[in-house]
């Protein structure tokens, strides 16, 4: 990508910033404690810990169930955390990631990382609540995010977000776990090192995202339950990927 056409992209960034930030929407009663330094501390432990396998398969997986390898624009990656998975996407996309993310302590390393790696110029950052995302309508390419939705105030909410920042034909990929494509000797050893994570049942979660999808509108979807069956019971978990319709 050349200079003219990363600095447009940056450009329309930080245009949408602006114009999302002038008609935010308003969350559920009840928001969650302000994030803190410790907590981005204690996620970038993870991902350069236990969680490092996840992410260089979980991109893979995504830019071949996506076909991103060659589209060009933005990409979000929402509760992206520490950025891990947007260096893993850059690699292997064209596309400017923005990590957008409810807790701006995570910012400075993820900046730090993609500048270390020669991707500085192709990522941005920003605090976003997922269910009030700081875009314009119509504005990113493909929305990502792992492991983020459980901990959103409203999940309806959230998909709805992301289908109001897509563009049309614009493409999500949301869930939680583990891509199908990580061998199973790795996936076990994961989980007995840092154990299910909070726990919750793969069939009931699957079932809200269907009547979300439902309420949304939007029959044309698909959800991925990674491994379903594998002789060793690991929760490989779920994904929902889906299309914003054309108009």
């Amino acid at each position: 990508m050349n200079r003219l056409i990363r600095g447009a992209i940056v450009a329309a960034v930080a245009l949408a910033i602006v114009a999302g930030k002038a008609s935010e929407r308003s969350t559920t009663p009840g928001q969650p404690k302000e994030p803190t330094k410790a907590d981005a501390e204690r996620m970038i432990r993870a991902a350069e810990g236990g969680l490092a396998p996840v992410y260089a398969p979980l991109a893979e997986e995504i830019v071949e169930r996506l076909t991103l390898a060659d589209r060009e624009g933005v990409g979000i990656d929402v509760g992206s955390g520490p950025g891990t998975l947007i260096l893993e996407l850059c690699r292997r996309t064209k596309l400017h990631w923005i990590d957008a993310d409810i807790n701006p302590y995570f910012f400075p390393y993820f900046l730090g990382q993609a500048e270390a790696a020669g991707l500085g110029g192709r990522v941005s950052a920003i605090r976003a609540d997922a269910c009030a995302l700081p875009f314009r309508d119509h504005f990113a390419d493909v929305i990502v995010s792992r492991g983020s939705f459980p901990f959103w105030p409203d999940l309806q909410q959230g998909i709805a977000e992301t289908l109001r920042v897509l563009k049309p034909g614009g493409l999500a990929y949301i869930g939680r776990g583990l891509p199908e494509r990580m061998p199973l000797e790795t996936a076990r050893r994961l989980r007995a090192e840092r154990g299910e994570g909070p726990k919750y049942d793969p069939d009931e979660t699957e079932q809200q995202l269907r009547a979300v999808m439902k309420t949304l509108g939007l029959e044309d979807y698909r959800i991925h339950r990674p491994r379903p069956n594998n002789p060793e019971g690991v929760n490989y978990g779920l994904w929902l990927q889906f299309e914003k319709p054309r108009r």
